[in-house]
């Protein structure tokens, strides 16, 4: 039998939350799937909202609150939890970092800026600083603790299977001085030789110049459909519809199909941030210098 886990409400909106949707729950006398009857959603699911660990959707709260007969009361605090979980977060890309924390798979494609997932501090200062230049110290900081807390997915023994595509010009448009630079690109290839992440080069190729408008990210989870993110420098969309997800992840395989293999890719990064540490870095890659 499951021991059950007590949940600490002082720890956070979410864990409060939680833990009165519990109470409410078990003081009406429903289980978890009789809760959910009715509904769109699962247990697990559920379960998870009442741990703290997944946002209540708007029309899920509704749900809930007649089912309870709780008058209300978590239609109106979901709007506490999504800003308790978003934190530094920009509103459209909040539940994508959520949902990075429950994906068995991520796949990314990079075509601008290495992912926020793989950067150092000093990179994602620096980009946050380039996209946000009127931004406080304490606004900076804030963004740049929420991106590596992010990464520390990595850390965990049972992280998310990661695959990424970097395109060949991210190596030679470096954001940073010649020794941090050199650092980013060495925390990438320490990852995957920690058998962490999957890291491939793309080379110059005109064949997919129409990918280069916009990022893309793709998730799988256990108990969930697929999604697609993409995103823009102040704007983001996730996909769920399955035809569309279907057809991104299409393309994606592509994209990987059309990259150099990981041996390949991982000598190209030493490559690139030993030149980097010696001063011999060339501010851009000549087109076709992988062709």
């Amino acid at each position: 039998m499951a021991v059950r886990k007590e949940i600490d409400g002082s720890a956070s909106v979410p864990e409060f939350y939680g833990k009165e949707l519990r109470w409410q729950r078990e003081r009406a006398g429903l289980t978890l799937e009789q809760l959910v009857e009715g509904s769109f959603y699962g247990v697990s699911y559920l379960s998870e909202i009442e741990r703290g660990q997944r946002r209540m959707p708007p029309d899920l709260a509704r749900h809930v609150d007649q089912a309870l007969k709780t008058d209300g009361f978590f239609a109106r605090r979901c709007g506490d939890v999504r800003k308790a979980r978003q934190g530094a977060h920009a509103a459209y890309f909040a539940p994508v970092a959520e949902s990075e924390t429950r994906a068995l798979v991520i796949e990314e494609w990079a075509n601008a800026l290495i992912p926020g997932l793989l950067q150092t501090e000093a990179y994602a200062r620096a980009v946050i600083h380039a996209t946000h230049p009127l931004a406080l110290p304490e606004e900076v900081d804030a963004k740049v603790h929420a991106r590596r807390q992010r990464a520390r997915i990595f850390d965990d023994p049972k992280c998310p299977e990661y695959w990424v595509v970097l395109h060949e010009s991210l190596l030679g448009s470096p954001m940073l001085p010649s020794a941090e630079m050199a650092e980013q690109l060495d925390r990438i290839a320490a990852l995957a030789h920690r058998r962490r992440i999957v890291p491939q080069i793309l080379p110059w190729n005109d064949a997919t110049r129409h990918f280069m408008t916009s990022s893309l990210k793709l998730m799988e989870f256990d108990h969930e459909p697929p999604i697609v993110y993409t995103e823009g420098m102040y704007h983001g969309q996730l996909i769920d519809d399955p035809a569309l997800v279907r057809r991104y992840h299409k393309a994606y395989d592509r994209l990987r199909a059309a990259a150099l293999p990981l041996e390949a890719s991982l000598a190209l990064l030493d490559q690139a941030a030993e030149e980097y540490r010696n001063g011999g870095r060339s501010t851009g890659l000549e087109r076709g210098s992988l062709a």
